[in-house]
C-alpha cells in the first residue's frame, strides 16, 4: 500500500484543515467528504480535487478503498460515527473531545477494540515541536523527577455564542487540550482535581453555564502538583506556554512569535505579539499529527495519541466542571 485513503465526515472548519493538509501529504490520499450541508464546498479546491463530495455518509463507509475516516463532525454525533466506522472496518482519526458522556464514550471505545481498528484522537498539541521536546526531555530525565507542571492556555478572543451554546462549557471545549497534554508531560495519573473559576469575558459564557475564566489545579498519585490557566480573550494573541520543573531544573516553552525579534532603544524593548491562533500556532502540529496517523496505517505500528488518552481527558473535564459546580476537591475515583 502505497498511501493510506481516508474519507472525512465533517467538513466545517477543521474538517476542511485537516482535508487540505491531505491534499499536500504525501503519503495519505483524500478520497471523500461528507457534511450534512456540501453547498459552502462549492467553488473550492476541495470540489477541485477530492473525488466524492457527498452528504451520506454509507458513501464513505461502504467505499471498499477507504482505509480510514477522519470524524470532524459536532461532537455530539461523535460517538456514532466511531460506532459506525468501527463496524465498517474503518481507522478511526476523532477530534476532540469524544463526547460529553463517559458511557457513550466507554461504548463507542468498546466498538473499536471489539473491530480491532486504531483510534486516534485529535490532540494535536503533542505534535508540537516545542511540547514533543519537553516530554522527550522529561522521558530522558534531564530535570530528575518532576515536581510542578505549568500551563497557561489563553484564546486571543470569545467563540460567538452559537457556538458557546453546543460546545460544552470550557472545560470540555478549550481545557482539554490541556488536560490531555498535562498527563503527556506526567509520569502519573491526576488523583484529585479543584477549581476556581470567574466569568470576567463575556456575561455570554454565564447564560450558558460555563466560564470564561478558570485556574485548575492537579495532583498526581505521584505527588505531582500541576496548574491549568485558561481565559478566553488574551488581547496580545494566542498564549500558549507550558513549565515543567523537576529536582535538577526547571523547562520552559514560551509562545511563538510572528518573529523573533527584539527591539531596544533608550524608550522600551519590543517584541512581537504571539501568533494569533490555532491555525498559526499550531500549523505544523495537525501535519504531523496526520502523519502518525497514516504511518500507523501502513506500517500497522501503535499510535501515540489513542482513544484511552481521550476517555481520561474526558474524564478530567468532568471533574473540573464537579469541582467549579460543587465548589470542592473532586476525587479521580468519583468519576
Amino acid at each position: 500500500m502505497q498511501n493510506a485513503k481516508v474519507g472525512i465526515i465533517g467538513a466545517g472548519r477543521i474538517g476542511q484543515l485537516h482535508a487540505n493538509n491531505i491534499l499536500r501529504s504525501s503519503q495519505i490520499e483524500l478520497k471523500g467528504i461528507c457534511d450534512i450541508n456540501v453547498t459552502h464546498l462549492k467553488g473550492t479546491n476541495l470540489e477541485k480535487y477530492v473525488p466524492v463530495i457527498t452528504e451520506d455518509v454509507s458513501v464513505l463507509l461502504n467505499n471498499a478503498e477507504i482505509d480510514a475516516i477522519f470524524i470532524c463532525s459536532s461532537t455530539d454525533t461523535h460517538c456514532h460515527y466511531i460506532s459506525q466506522c468501527a463496524e465498517a472496518g474503518k481507522h478511526i482519526f476523532c477530534e476532540k473531545p469524544i463526547s460529553f458522556s463517559l458511557e457513550e464514550t466507554e461504548q463507542a471505545l468498546s466498538k473499536v477494540k471489539e473491530a480491532g481498528v486504531k483510534l486516534q484522537i485529535g490532540f494535536n498539541r503533542r505534535f508540537d515541536t516545542h511540547f514533543s521536546k519537553i516530554h522527550q526531555l522529561i522521558n530522558d530525565g534531564k530535570i530528575g523527577n518532576t515536581h510542578m507542571i505549568k500551563i497557561t492556555s489563553r484564546d486571543p478572543e470569545p467563540p460567538n455564542e452559537a457556538y458557546i451554546k453546543s460546545s460544552g462549557g470550557m472545560f470540555f471545549d478549550m481545557t482539554i487540550h490541556d488536560f490531555d497534554m498535562v498527563r503527556y508531560l506526567s509520569n502519573s495519573e491526576v488523583k484529585s482535581v479543584s477549581v476556581v473559576a470567574s466569568n470576567l469575558v463575556d456575561p455570554v459564557f454565564e447564560k450558558y453555564n460555563d466560564v470564561d475564566t478558570a485556574i485548575i489545579t492537579l495532583t498526581f498519585e505521584d505527588g505531582t502538583l500541576a496548574t491549568i490557566d485558561n481565559s478566553r480573550k488574551a488581547v496580545y494573541g494566542y498564549d500558549q506556554r507550558i513549565e515543567v520543573f523537576g529536582e535538577d531544573g526547571v523547562m520552559l516553552a514560551e509562545n511563538e512569535r510572528k518573529s523573533n525579534v527584539k527591539i531596544a532603544t533608550n524608550e522600551a524593548v519590543t517584541i512581537d505579539h504571539p501568533k494569533y491562533f490555532f491555525l498559526d500556532r499550531y500549523k505544523i502540529a495537525f501535519e504531523k499529527e496526520i502523519e502518525e496517523f497514516a504511518q500507523s496505517i501502513l506500517d500497522n505500528t501503535s499510535l501515540s495519541c489513542t482513544g484511552e488518552d481521550g476517555l481520561q481527558a474526558q474524564k478530567l473535564a468532568i471533574a473540573a466542571k464537579k469541582a467549579w459546580v460543587e465548589k470542592r476537591t473532586v476525587e479521580m475515583h468519583e468519576i
